[in-house]
């Protein structure tokens, strides 16, 4: 298997897709992101063996959405939607971006709500129960052909703005267009939240966007990959490398590697994110006979990938845990000084946990509030 090439189920749907303007569906050339490419009821669960079904009305979604390169692609996502009706007038509508699943197909999002082994489900649980509905994307290439573009900020806040867009499209949601909209998300979600703010106003104005919480951001991918270096999580890290590989391919990661290089990522790129501790220990020095992270090219799309450059036009919730031991906390807190020094209405939320996973469980329930008064169209009161 090469970093490259994977094949998934989805390309048959992109194939009937293509040719369907013969049946009188919409021209490729008219096509637009945000499109609905198919959507399928579905069912999600809170617990394996199919316990505990989550009671609301489901679909599965197939999207039109933009690579971080500005090509037209497809992403898949779930759309979730209370059955009860909503008296406070037209239904908010919750992007929310999920943490890191890992780079297989099996590992995406939508698979995981199916088979009851969806953690962050407790999170979308909550803005369900204040009537939200909340669409979740699986992001480019996982859940649909291609490797999965892990980390590219760009990649990933298109696919979370569409996502939105495409909820309001699939016949019978009941949602509108014109409706307020959010997004949530940590750690890689928390990244694609906050450029999913960062690039609205240019790629998505058509969105009612109120505000976004982005938690244990890995704001500067740099300096994250710097710090997993040689320790228990470089293999998240390593598979950053990939998800970049496969959203600018002049880096040609496979060409730079040795052969251990080539073997250890190639196993990996097909891994959930519980199997990238194989590569614990490891330096990209043990994968790659060059200085990979100072290369011209990867520094061009590091920085490209950088929060923090572009400030959002809508209130920001960032919250971060103190003993993050994955993304450090100063990453955080320099995300917290750009957004300040540029005027944005930025509400800042240090954690006491510590850990990154705990900074999620801590930090989660304070996000959905302050987004849920967002929505409600209450003022936001920043903290810089």
């Amino acid at each position: 298997m090469t970093l490259r090439v994977r094949v998934s189920m989805f390309s048959i749907l992109l194939l009937l897709a293509s040719l369907a303007v013969s049946a009188g569906a919409t021209p490729a050339s008219a096509a637009v992101a945000g499109d609905v490419i198919s959507a399928q009821p579905t069912t999600v669960y809170l617990l394996p063996g199919k316990l505990l079904e989550v009671p609301v009305n489901t679909w599965h979604v197939l999207y039109r959405s933009t690579s971080a390169t500005g090509a037209p692609n497809a992403v898949s996502g779930t759309l979730l939607v209370p059955k009860a009706s909503y008296a406070l007038g037209r239904r908010p509508i919750v992007g929310y971006a999920t943490g890191t699943h890992g780079l297989g197909d099996q590992c995406a999002p939508s698979a995981s709500m199916r088979e009851g082994r969806e953690a962050e489900l407790a999170f979308v649980s909550l803005l369900l129960l204040k009537g939200f509905a909340v669409v979740v994307t699986d992001y480019e290439g996982l859940g649909t052909p291609g490797t999965h573009t892990y980390m590219a900020g760009i990649s990933q806040g298109h696919a979370v703005l569409d996502s939105i867009r495409a909820a309001v499209r699939v016949p019978g949601s009941g949602l509108s267009a014109s409706a307020p909209v959010a997004v949530m998300g940590y750690s890689q979600g928390g990244a694609s939240a906050g450029w999913a703010a960062q690039l609205q106003p240019s790629y998505a104005p058509d969105l009612r966007l109120k505000g976004a919480a982005a938690g244990g951001v890995p704001a500067d991918l740099r300096a994250v990959a710097t710090h997993l270096e040689g320790g228990p999580d470089f293999g998240l890290a390593a598979a950053a490398g990939v998800g970049f590989d496969a959203a600018y391919p002049e880096l040609d990661l496979e060409a730079d590697l040795n052969e251990r290089g080539r073997a250890l990522m190639a196993d990996a790129a097909d891994d959930c994110v519980g199997d990238l501790d194989k590569l614990a220990g490891l330096r990209f020095s043990d994968l790659s006979p060059v200085d990979l992270l100072n290369q011209p090219k990867w520094e061009a799309r590091l920085t490209a990938n950088r929060l923090g450059a572009l400030p959002p036009r809508v209130p920001m919730f960032l919250y971060h845990a103190r003993g993050d031991q994955i993304i450090p906390y100063a990453v955080g807190q320099t995300l917290r000084s750009e957004y300040c020094r540029a005027g944005v209405n930025t509400r800042w939320v240090s954690l006491p946990a510590p850990d990154h996973v705990t900074g999620a469980v801590e930090g989660g329930p304070l996000a959905v509030e302050w987004l849920t008064l967002r929505l409600l169209g209450l003022p936001a009161f920043g903290n810089c």
